[in-house]
């Protein structure tokens, strides 16, 4: 049985010190300094959708675009639901 702190996604260390839960993904990106040797990341195109898309979901699967609110969200109907997706959409893919 896993302790509370376990289901709950809190890092505490065992008797010997090891970790035994993950941590969670960071609170913000990390960011490029202007001195390091290394090129900066290139943040992805933005993601463009017309109504009549077809397009899938992460969550709610398969769909299809029925709306666009144009750079602000998408309102996306799933079959059993309407969903309205914000920008930038970053759980939604083309077909």
């Amino acid at each position: 049985m896993r302790s509370e702190a376990a289901t709950a996604g809190i890092a505490r260390a065992g008797p010997d010190g090891r970790i035994l839960v993950s941590m969670t993904k960071p609170a913000a990106p990390r960011r490029h300094l202007p001195t390091s040797p290394f090129k900066a990341p290139v943040p992805p195109p933005p993601k463009h959708f017309a109504v009549g898309d077809r397009v899938t979901h992460d969550m709610y699967g398969l769909g299809r675009v029925v709306g666009m609110e144009e750079g602000i969200a998408a309102l996306v109907d799933f079959g059993a639901t309407q969903a309205r997706i914000p920008s930038p959409y970053s759980k939604l893919n083309k077909l």
